[in-house]
């Protein structure tokens, strides 16, 4: 199965792809030699542009013959931070047109962090946005020479001068592309070292017939934060390897995603949990809005649409549903609707499919390039993560009666381990060379993964039971009432060392104050019956019996994660305001 997908490389092995797997520079002229005229990137804010394939190439290989006049050679390291634009994509390829290696570090973080980067990969080089641009890269980093991603700033990567120097060197599938700077939920930067083929081979295997079936007609949407493996490859560098065009986002608000899809006419998005939540929330009051007739009709349809999509792979929710709600929120011509970053609650995954939107789950990990599963979006299963990559070798390690343990893999998707970092690079992998994810699943005899939760916030309860946060944390996934949700185990009982189950909950100010409440009893008092409801759908050893409202947001990763680590850490220093239920 796998031969036959990717035979379509064959004729192009030997003269445009020298190994097994073409680099991502390899890629990209592919795509330029196959779409020359097609528009390959677009942008609407804070002006609307567009670029051909061979414009961006020209672009590239311009900026990449400036780099190398600097004295920057293949294997030397070369930072870039800055918001979702074209410019960033273009620096980002002509670092790797040479065999330099790209260094994406998180626009968000502060000075001092992307400063302790630059030092450790000694770079000298940073491709930096307006905003940063005057402040980042200036004293104790390392950095000789900075290249702006904005017009108003001096050096911008589309009027640096075209030079003479000739690129004598180009990258090799197994050299290192990029260094991956991720802090996860703990805070402490590791370096993921991703080869060309790491990421190229992710990103063909994503687009595999089994899963998925984007073609270079498709325009993809680059919302959430590039320098995010899974933003990178999923969206990137998958439209650079089919040559599709790639639409960037304007801004992360609702509204302006929504300004994008209808202009650009995206039609294959990818985001994360919190956003195709407030999404479909959006929709269902919209509904509701219409009455208690409508509201139950329409939970009808799309228990019907569901049932007929599933048994019959026939899509009528889109038939169905498309002038009274997708139209409306610009999601008619959608042909994928993909999430990864976290787990989605399986009720959100079957609603969307229910109304005729093909939505298709991930799993996996920066690194593992990222993604190592996805649902097939004509085989699509509700409680699952997905199908294991074809590529791929996944098992699960020391199982548990229930089959359960902590997932490895081995493959081509793999990284190289951490950058300067030997320890924590052999921590990560088994004596056999299989990598450790740290996520505890299952497998099904048809190779789809079902996950259960980390295997560092595993809860131990007085019975001796095991409960995964993540599993009471989805049920809450569509309570308007809640802005942040977080699980942890707090000690019931010092004797036994028996923990029982608590929730931190930071409420939705938008959504009581569209209710006009702002008494704090009231407030609790709702926040408590939602946790009741939650809690008759558990069974017994998992449900909830501390409840803490919180007045401020817990700290999130970029990817919208709550760093729990971080938040369990403060916890221990605060006084006990939690109360039992």
């Amino acid at each position: 199965m796998e031969e036959k997908a990717f035979a379509w490389l064959d004729q192009y092995r030997g003269e445009m792809i020298k190994g097994e797997w073409p680099t991502l520079t390899e890629m990209f002229n592919l795509s330029r030699h196959r779409f020359p005229d097609k528009i390959s990137f677009t942008a609407f804010s804070p002006k609307e542009v567009h670029y051909t394939f061979t414009e961006v190439q020209l672009i590239v290989r311009n900026t990449a013959a400036y780099l190398c006049s600097l004295g920057v050679k293949k294997g030397d390291r070369v930072a870039l931070t800055g918001k979702n634009s074209p410019e960033w994509a273009m620096a980002y390829l002509a670092v790797l047109e040479f065999g330099g290696i790209i260094v994406p570090i998180d626009y968000q973080v502060e000075k001092e962090t992307s400063e302790r980067i630059l030092n450790f990969v000694e770079a000298k080089v940073l491709f930096v946005d307006k905003e940063k641009y005057d402040t980042l890269g200036i004293e104790n980093s390392g950095v000789t020479t900075r290249i702006s991603l904005s017009p108003d700033k001096e050096n911008y990567i589309l009027d640096l001068p075209v030079v003479e120097t000739k690129i004598t060197s180009s990258p090799t599938e197994d050299d290192l592309a990029a260094i991956l700077f991720t802090s996860g939920t703990t805070g402490k930067e590791k370096g993921v070292m991703l080869s060309h083929k790491n990421l190229a081979t992710n990103a063909l295997q994503a687009n595999h017939p089994m899963f998925l079936s984007v073609k270079s007609e498709d325009i993809l949407y680059a919302l959430l934060p590039l320098h995010h493996s899974y933003c990178m490859t999923a969206v990137f560098l998958e439209a650079i390897s089919l040559g599709c065009e790639l639409v960037f986002a304007g801004g992360l608000s609702v509204s302006q995603m929504m300004n994008d899809l209808k202009r650009g006419g995206i039609t294959v998005i990818m985001g994360i949990p919190m956003l195709y939540n407030k999404i479909l929330k959006g929709m269902m009051k919209q509904i509701k809005s219409k009455g208690l007739v409508i509201h139950l009709l329409v939970g009808v349809l799309m228990r019907f649409s569901g049932i007929i999509k599933k048994v019959f792979n026939v899509n009528l929710g889109k038939k169905i549903f498309g002038n009274l709600l997708l139209k409306k929120a610009n999601l008619y011509n959608i042909k994928y609707m993909i999430c990864g970053g976290g787990p989605l609650a399986p009720e959100t995954f079957q609603r969307y499919q229910e109304l005729g939107l093909d939505f298709v789950q991930g799993y996996g990990m920066t690194e593992t390039s990222p993604i190592s599963t996805l649902n097939p979006a004509h085989a699509f299963n509700v409680n699952s993560v997905g199908k294991v990559f074809p590529m791929v070798d996944m098992k699960i390690m020391n199982p548990d009666e229930d089959g359960i343990g902590e997932i490895i893999l081995k493959g081509s998707i793999c990284c190289q381990g951490y950058y300067k970092n030997e320890e924590a690079t052999a921590e990560l992998f088994t004596e056999d060379g299989y990598l450790k994810t740290g996520d505890l699943g299952y497998l099904d005899k048809n190779n789809y993964l079902y996950l259960t939760g980390r295997a560092k916030s595993l809860i131990v309860t007085e019975g001796g039971k095991n409960v995964f946060p993540e599993e009471i944390e989805d049920h809450f996934q569509l309570f308007q009432q809640i802005e942040q949700i977080l699980i942890v185990g707090y000690l019931a009982n010092a004797e036994t060392r028996g923990e029982g189950i608590e929730v931190l909950i930071y409420p939705s100010k938008e959504h009581y104050e569209s209710l006009s409440i702002s008494n704090r009893e009231k407030i609790r008092e709702d926040l408590l019956n939602a946790v009741k409801h939650v809690n008759h759908e558990l069974l017994g050893y998992k449900r909830i019996s501390k409840v803490r409202i919180l007045d401020e947001p817990m700290e999130m990763t970029t990817t919208k994660k709550i760093k729990r680590p971080k938040v369990i850490a403060w916890l221990k220093e605060q006084e006990d305001t939690g109360f039992l239920i």
